[in-house]
């Protein structure tokens, strides 16, 4: 298998996780939905808690999956540094000399990184 194989097939895996995370976004959606009947019911206090509970509980379970791929790739930043290519060429469009593929993806991983912490904190 070569690199770009293996790297295809972890954006193919990542790709189907992220479909099927955002099935279940939707199914949660359907249930919040649902929560009405509860109010129209006369029992709008039921509808309150479960609300507040979903809302809590997702946030909680989200923030812990972003303080943790934040802190695993943070901890990697000073290795996939030492990974630069160096002495390769600039292809026309690919940014300010001294920039290219690379340093691109490595400042859109660290604003990634800048944006969970800001997401989580």
């Amino acid at each position: 298998m070569t690199d770009s194989d293996s790297a295809r097939e972890a954006r193919l895996a990542i790709a189907r996780h992220l479909a099927e995370l955002h099935r279940l976004h939707l199914a949660l959606a359907a249930d919040s939905r649902r929560l009405k009947g509860l109010t129209l019911e006369g029992r709008s206090l039921a509808e309150i808690e479960i609300a507040a509970e979903m809302l809590e509980q997702y946030m909680a379970a989200t923030g812990a999956f972003l303080e943790n791929m934040r802190g695993r790739f943070e901890a990697r930043l000073p290795l996939l540094r030492r990974a630069e290519p160096h002495g390769t060429e600039i292809a026309p469009g690919q940014g300010a000399q001294g920039h290219g593929p690379f340093w691109y993806s490595f400042s859109r991983l660290c604003a990634a990184l800048r944006q969970a912490e800001r997401r989580v904190g």
